[in-house]
């Protein structure tokens, strides 16, 4: 099944005169819901009439519109940006497609409350310039991938249910970053792998929401990945560098904060006291020993809490003002998650020492946190564009418990313009910059061992300190449901080890929504 997504990416050219523009069905950036077919009886005749459909502006202004993407799209969409009428249920994702509704079963689904879409994305990065010598590293190229299947059904519409929703994804994944290939180990080139289990279908998430007032109070129970509701902004995948998408790097240190695409138990509680600001907290039940790893984690079915080993509650203020007249969207958002897990202390063992000299176990650390501030804001929106189409700034600081995380702090800043290119309303240029400093006891513990004449254990050539990447891609919409970013990486330092030779990099992004 690999094989045959890799071959639906790279041969959709010859495809393309196969289709037009004009598709029945065929939708732009901006969601809808299909109109829900209403009986009118008028004297003994009945009339079928189409109502309006519930339609919602994407608020995700530069966002990718595409598969997997509904946990952080709900969270940056401010109250009242979508359109009820008499259903609680939000509108379920609908992203631009490259078959949006064949032989008419998509909208006969989504009539009755089903969506399903599937996608695939590709990254490929290859080096430009030879890695540092003597340490058995070899210039090279690879190519990631994932296709991804999601469910989302409105049960009030299939079943009456109100407010009631369920969603679920499954993927499968393949290939490896190529910065592995120099020496990086804290900045994968390419986000898209890992977490997947290496089998043909493995499941991300499947949990139910319900919405009320609506949408002034959510609730979320099920098997549910932290990161994508915390900390998260589906602006970050427009890049390819797993420093920015799908969340700062720094975030995922900690294994009591499941990342995508694997999941914990848990329950999240969003409400929205005004219709710029929220206010979400969660309970997410950990399993930090075994998440991302094959014999719990394989398939991502298997649903025994017998692992489960404290909890991580994060909780989560965001701000969404809408500048210039409804035409500058913006979100601001502050967070801090405790977790009540055990960590290894990252310098001490348990009587107090170096257990890089003792050679005695790290010392066990109960409970961690962290703390995050992220914000993007429209500052220009080009003129007669579309809603998305403007200037958007992006910045990031995460903090870290350094006596039990990798990365201390991790600071990020970029630009995302869509639309500014007249002609080619749905391209996009990006540029973003990210720098990690590693944990000063994590450093002093890799200096002990490199002083020793020891291997670093946890695979790094040598020891870290601080680094840093950027990246510049242009998104090319190719087709509906189609588009290809070639993308630019630079790293300073990889792996935040000083010694590495700086590595520039040159590949692409592509991503293809098929329905």
């Amino acid at each position: 099944m690999a094989r045959l997504s890799l071959a639906v990416a790279f041969t959709f050219p010859a495809c393309l005169t196969l289709f037009s523009a004009s598709w029945p069905g065929y939708t732009g950036a901006a969601r809808a819901e299909p109109a829900a077919v209403q009986k009118i009886t008028t004297r003994g005749k009945t009339t079928h009439v189409v109502a309006t459909p519930r339609a919602r502006y994407n608020w995700d202004h530069a966002a990718p519109d595409q598969t997997n993407e509904y946990p952080s799209e709900r969270v940056n969409t401010p109250l009242g940006a979508d359109k009820f009428e008499k259903e609680a249920v939000p509108p379920l994702p609908r992203p631009e497609a490259l078959l949006p509704d064949p032989y008419g079963w998509n909208s006969w689904l989504r009539e009755r409350g089903v969506a399903l879409l599937l996608d695939n994305t590709n990254e490929m990065s290859g080096m430009i310039t030879a890695p540092t010598k003597g340490y058995g590293l070899r210039q090279g190229a690879s190519t990631a991938g994932q296709y991804s299947i999601e469910n989302d059904i409105d049960w009030e519409r299939l079943a009456g249910v109100r407010g009631l929703s369920t969603h679920a994804v499954i993927v499968g994944r393949y290939g490896i970053p190529a910065s592995r290939m120099f020496g990086d180990n804290l900045n994968p080139s390419q986000e898209i792998y890992g977490g997947g289990g290496n089998v043909v279908v493995h499941l991300v998430y499947a949990y139910a929401e319900e919405t009320m007032a609506k949408g002034r109070f959510d609730a979320a129970a099920g098997r549910m990945s932290f990161l994508s509701d915390f900390s998260s902004n589906p602006l970050y995948c427009n890049f390819m560098n797993n420093s920015f998408c799908g969340n700062p790097k720094a975030s995922s240190d900690n294994t009591t904060h499941a990342s995508y695409p694997d999941a914990n138990w848990a329950l999240r509680l969003r409400g929205r006291p005004s219709p710029h600001t929220y206010l979400q907290v969660g309970v997410y039940f950990s399993q930090s020993q075994s998440i991302y790893g094959v014999q719990q984690y394989r398939t991502g079915f298997k649903f025994n809490g017998a692992d489960i080993d404290g909890e991580a509650i994060p909780v989560e203020l965001g701000w969404e003002p809408v500048f210039a007249h409804g035409t500058l969207p913006g979100h601001y958002k502050l967070g801090y998650a405790r977790d009540t897990a055990d960590h290894k202390d990252t310098y001490y063992d348990g009587n107090g020492n170096p257990f890089a000299l003792t050679g005695l176990p790290a010392r066990t650390v109960h409970g961690s946190w962290s703390a995050w501030a992220l914000a993007d804001q429209m500052v220009y929106h080009h003129p007669g564009g579309a809603p998305e189409a403007g200037i958007t700034l992006i910045g990031t600081a995460y903090f870290n418990n350094e006596q039990t995380q990798t990365r201390g702090q991790q600071y990020s800043f970029g630009m995302l313009d869509r639309g500014f290119w007249g002609s080619r309303p749905q391209d996009a240029f990006g540029i973003n910059f990210s720098y990690v400093r590693v944990s000063g006891k994590l450093t002093k513990t890799e200096r002990l061992y490199a002083m020793q004449g020891l291997a670093i254990p946890n695979g790094s050539l040598l020891p870290q300190t601080y680094g840093a990447v950027i990246e510049a891609m242009y998104q090319i919409h190719v087709f509906r449901g189609i588009t290809f970013a070639p993308d630019f990486q630079y790293y300073f330092n990889p792996g935040a080890q000083i010694g590495l030779r700086n590595q520039a990099m040159l590949g692409f992004k592509s991503h293809i929504e098929l329905f």
